[in-house]
Formats: C-alpha cells, sequence, structure tokens
C-alpha cells in the first residue's frame, strides 16, 4: 500500500519551539569519532578519563522457558549476557552494542542508533503506521515526553483536553506552566466520544479551542479503562473535525490481557501460534489510525523493563520528531547512556522475536494478578449496587466506584458532599492498615476564560465517587489480604 507524506503542524508550535535553533554545536559532534579529524571543536572529555571499564548484566534469555519471572542461572542456556566495553574505536551503528566511550559521551540527543534501530523496527511490526515520514526519538521516559510536549505546543493560557481522572503528574506538569486542563467525561471503556464531540461542538467561541488531547489510552491510569478500536476511530476523526493534535500516552499498551470471567472454570489462558497472531490480538494504536501525522505516541520501557531505566521513546512525524530533538538538545541533552547501554544490548540480543516473547510473558503474569484481585474483590466487598467494580483487560489498576449518596450519614454527617465521604474512606482504609487511593486526586478540573457552557463540564453521575488499586505491587497472598482489609473497611463505614 502507498502511504503518504505527514501534514505540517507547525501550526500547533508554541512560540518558545518556533524561536528555538538547532545547537549548531550537535552538527559537528558525529565527527568526534571520524580518524581523519582531529577534533578540537567540543568540550568532550577523553573516554578513558570515565572511570568504567566494562559492564556486565545478565538477563533471562528468550523464549523464557521457565517463565520471565525466573532468575538466569549464568549458563548459556538460560542467560542473556551483555558485555559492553569502554571501546573508543566502534563507529555509531557499527555492533549491536553503544560502547561505553560513547554512551557516556556528550551528543546523539535523538538517541543512540543502536536502541532507535531496534525500536523503530518494532514500531513498524507493531503499529503499520500509516505515512511514510514518521520517526522516533529516545526520551527519559513519558513523564518527560510528556513535560516536552506541553513546552513544544502549548502556550500560557491555552487549553488541553484530558481524561476527567488521569495520571495527575500530567495535570500537575500543565498546570504548573498556566495551561488549563479541561476534563472529558469517562465511563468504564474509557472517553466517551459523544461527549467530547458535543463538548467541541459547542464551544465557547470567545474561548481559543484546545490543540492537544492528552489521553492514556490502554489501562488507563487511574481508571483502569481501555478504549476500543471503535472508539479511537471516533476520536481520530473527530480530531480532524476540530483540527486537534492527540497525544497517546501508552505505558501500558503491552499489558493487555484476557478478558475477566468469574467462572473460574470457564477460564483459559489465551495462547498465540505465533508472534503474528499476538500483535494482531493487541488493540490498535491511535499512531496506527493516523494518516496525517497528527498523533504524537509516547511507549515506554518502565512498565515493561524498569521504571528506574528513565527510558522511552516517542513516534511521530520527522518535523515534529525533529522539534523535539532541538528541545532535548537544550534540556536534557539525552537520556541514560548506562540505560540505553543495558537495555539496548539487551534487546539487540534478543531480538524482535526475543522480545515479543518477553511482552507474552508478562501478558500471562497480569493476567493472572489482575484474576486474583478481581476475584478477592468480588469475596470481600459486601454485595451491594452501592460499589461497583470494572473489571480491567489492561494495566495494572481496578477501581472500586462507590455511590456516596447511599452512605447512611451522607445527608447528615457529611452534608451531601461525596467528596467528604471520600475524605472519610480514604482515611478509614489507612486506619485498617492498606493504601488504596482516592479518585480525586486524580480529576481534571479546569476551565477556559471565559468559561465553557456549564452544560460542557457537567457530570455523569456526580454523587459517584472511585477508589484505585494497583495489583502490580505486592505478592498474590498480600493482595489478597489488603483487599480483605478494603472490604471490611468498607463494610463498617457504611455501616453494612
Amino acid at each position: 500500500m502507498t502511504v503518504g507524506e505527514a501534514q505540517d503542524f507547525s501550526r500547533f508550535f508554541s512560540a518558545e519551539a518556533k524561536a528555538r535553533k538547532s545547537s549548531p554545536l550537535k552538527t559537528c559532534i558525529h565527527l568526534f569519532q571520524d580518524p581523519n579529524i582531529t577534533f578540537l571543536g567540543g568540550g568532550l572529555p577523553l573516554s578513558k578519563y570515565f572511570p568504567w571499564d566494562n559492564l556486565k548484566v545478565e538477563s533471562p534469555l528468550p523464549p523464557f522457558k521457565n517463565g520471565i519471572g525466573h532468575p538466569p542461572s549464568g549458563d548459556a542456556e538460560d542467560t542473556c549476557l551483555v558485555h559492553v566495553r569502554r571501546d573508543e574505536t566502534t563507529k555509531a551503528g557499527d555492533t549491536i552494542d553503544v560502547p561505553l566511550s560513547r554512551a557516556l559521551q556528550y551528543g546523539h540527543s535523538q538517541g543512540q542508533p543502536e536502541v532507535l534501530s531496534f525500536v523503530r523496527e518494532h514500531t513498524g511490526l507493531v503499529h503499520d503506521m500509516k505515512y511514510s515520514d514518521w520517526d522516533v526519538m529516545a526520551t527519559t521516559g513519558n513523564t518527560g515526553a510528556w513535560e516536552s510536549t506541553l513546552r513544544i505546543f502549548c502556550e500560557k493560557g491555552d487549553t488541553i483536553l484530558t481524561e476527567q481522572h488521569t495520571f495527575s503528574s500530567s495535570i500537575y506538569a500543565a498546570e504548573a506552566q498556566g495551561i488549563n486542563v479541561f476534563p472529558v467525561p469517562l465511563d468504564d471503556n474509557g472517553i466517551i466520544p459523544e461527549r467530547l464531540e458535543y463538548i467541541l461542538d459547542n464551544w465557547n467561541p470567545e474561548a481559543k479551542k484546545p490543540k492537544l488531547l492528552y489521553t492514556i489510552p490502554t489501562g488507563q491510569n487511574p481508571t483502569g479503562s481501555s478504549l476500543s478500536d471503535d472508539r479511537k476511530a471516533e476520536i481520530y476523526r473527530i480530531a480532524q473535525k476540530h483540527d486537534f493534535l492527540i497525544l497517546e500516552d501508552e505505558p501500558y499498551y503491552f499489558l493487555q490481557m484476557d478478558k475477566y470471567e468469574q467462572d473460574v472454570s470457564k477460564r483459559k489462558t489465551t495462547t498465540f501460534d505465533s508472534h503474528a497472531d499476538f500483535i494482531a490480538s493487541l488493540t490498535k494504536s491511535f499512531i496506527s489510525l493516523d494518516t496525517e501525522g497528527r498523533v504524537i505516541r509516547a511507549d515506554s520501557f518502565s512498565k515493561v523493563l524498569g521504571p528506574g531505566t528513565r527510558l522511552g521513546w516517542i513516534v511521530a512525524s520527522k518535523q515534529i520528531v525533529s522539534t523535539y530533538v532541538r528541545l532535548h538538545e537544550m534540556t536534557i541533552q539525552n537520556p541514560s547512556g548506562f540505560s540505553q547501554s543495558i537495555v539496548g544490548g539487551t534487546l539487540n540480543r534478543w531480538g524482535q522475536d526475543g522480545y515479543l516473547d518477553w511482552l507474552i510473558g508478562l501478558r500471562v503474569e497480569y493476567n493472572e494478578k489482575r484474576d486474583v484481585a478481581i476475584d478477592a474483590l468480588h469475596k470481600y466487598l459486601p454485595e451491594t449496587p452501592i460499589f461497583h467494580v470494572n473489571p480491567p483487560i489492561a494495566g495494572m489498576f481496578f477501581t472500586i466506584s462507590i455511590d456516596t449518596s447511599k452512605h447512611p450519614e451522607f445527608a447528615s454527617k457529611y452534608l451531601s458532599k461525596p467528596e467528604l465521604v471520600e475524605q472519610a474512606i480514604y482515611e478509614k482504609m489507612i486506619e485498617s492498615g492498606v493504601l488504596i487511593v482516592p479518585g480525586a486526586w486524580f480529576k481534571a478540573d479546569g476551565d477556559t476564560q471565559p468559561p465553557q457552557p456549564a452544560e460542557n463540564k457537567k457530570e455523569l453521575d456526580p454523587t459517584r465517587i472511585f477508589f484505585r488499586g494497583t495489583f502490580a505491587a505486592v505478592p498474590l497472598d498480600k493482595l489478597q489480604e489488603g483487599i480483605k482489609k478494603v472490604g471490611v473497611a468498607l463494610k463498617q463505614e457504611f455501616q453494612l
């Protein structure tokens, strides 16, 4: 299939992004390792002054026959050994490794070539890109990528759209830059396209329209909801109609699972005949629907390899990627060289098939954790319509939705204010020895000046609150124990 090039979306760039120039110093760093050049052009220390001579790390070896959680023995049959040396002569792209002489040096703001080549191939395999001039760049993870996105596209006083409840750090990062975070209602299945379209169709014409939608489509944090392919297609259509960009924040994309089955006898773990079958089972990404270059995808190794790697990547049109690179040349310089050496060396030895084997293994692990959590909720939560659990099909979070109006002291003690009930429940949980997080901590509630019509901010169920829990952070026995404490605390609080 012939595909075209991305549209020019530079009209969305902030004044800061439009004013920023490429660093001329960065244009010549590639000559540092050219043996025909005597390099006197930059403040790059000799790598012999780096105290690390080599780096060795071990990981399990694909296809992970003993499971992804089984530690490597050190033997060749189950251990992948990455041995990175301080090699001053290796040029970028010559090997599968990022030598320490280069990894720990200035340069390569877009990312080390050995890492970028892997994620480019991975992106092409998984997302079936619909335009030709796309590219990738390394980031310090999705939180850092979001901070950069705000600087590139937004001015103080601009408005962005988000799910009504979303990752609180993303809200705070925007608000700190003077950006309005306008909420879009969501249900058990994520953003409601009809509500999004209604809000934009009835936008106050005296206020600037949003230029960006920030969304966590898969295993949404905090609600655990996941957008269907049909909803994504509708949201993309609305983005075209009202001309805004979509930032899909997808750290949980590969933590997709089977649909929860309460009857244990009917459960069966999905197996895949091939890696192609696994890829075909995944929900479509926004970037895979994008024919114009109006989607920016933020991917991360945080939830699939390790949060402390602080390594992720952006997929976008080359025009947009180059704008991120110019910013990063002046800010982060580049993600950690150690992380790029370790992750790049590991993934290039695993190969694309090995990495997919790892992701399939994660699916098995999270499927079990999810099932244990939801089983425990069914077992320990009081059986009443007051409480609602939406079993997630991706991610690491579950939510307990609570109708506060059914609290016996809703009007008398709590003055018919859901937020007061929420705080009381939170304190009761802590008192009971379990931490589960109030939904209010994730609420987007910004507005424009002049404000939007009241109907645009109408809540679907104003007396309902929710609490977010995770099934990822503790062993299965502790998970069940914690959920039991949640059930007991709710039973006591609601006098059931």
